[in-house]
């Protein structure tokens, strides 16, 4: 849960820095890229948590 904050974090404060300063346009795009790969492992660690459950 700890790399899914820091990653959410830091792709947020990119995307801010990106937008507000002039000619940081790749800050902008790391920060998405960074918040599309937080949402991907948020997505495969449900996904993996709910194929180790047993069944009842």
């Amino acid at each position: 849960m700890l790399l899914f904050l820091t990653l959410l974090i830091a792709g947020i404060a990119l995307v801010a820095i990106g937008a507000a300063v002039d000619g940081m346009l790749y800050l902008m795009s790391i920060g998405v890229l960074l918040l599309i790969v937080d949402l991907l492992y948020l997505a495969t660690r449900s996904i993996w948590r709910s194929t180790r459950r047993p069944a009842r």
